[in-house]
């Protein structure tokens, strides 16, 4: 019954900021892992950050310095805050996550983030 719903996303200028959320509901539990993924046009999806229970974070290269990825555990909510963007951050953002006790790893359906030059 869990379900991930992402915000935030939207057109921006190169240069410019965003920041997407996701809220899981339908668990008693906090999630252990948390993420986001991206997919853009023509290409195969690829892992943008990740967020474990401790705060242990994890960045794709390409991103690295210029995404923040964060969580508010009581919420269980992972932001992504995103600087600095630049038109090839263009894509499908998805949220993902792992709950204890639980078998399957949950997405989000996606939301657009377009950056234009």
């Amino acid at each position: 019954q869990v379900q991930l719903v992402e915000s935030g996303g939207g057109l921006v200028q190169a240069g410019g900021s965003l920041r997407l959320s996701c809220a899981a509901s339908g668990s008693s539990r906090s999630a252990n892992f948390m993420g986001w993924y991206r997919q853009a046009p023509g290409k195969e999806r690829e892992l943008v950050a990740t967020i474990i229970f401790s705060g242990s974070t994890n960045y794709a290269d390409s991103v690295k310095g210029r995404f923040t990825i964060s969580r508010d555990t009581g919420k269980n909510t992972v932001y992504l805050q995103m600087n600095s963007l630049k038109p090839e951050d263009t894509a499908v953002y998805y949220c993902n996550a792992k709950f204890p006790y639980m078998v399957p790893m949950y997405w989000g359906k996606g939301i657009r983030v377009t950056v234009s030059s």
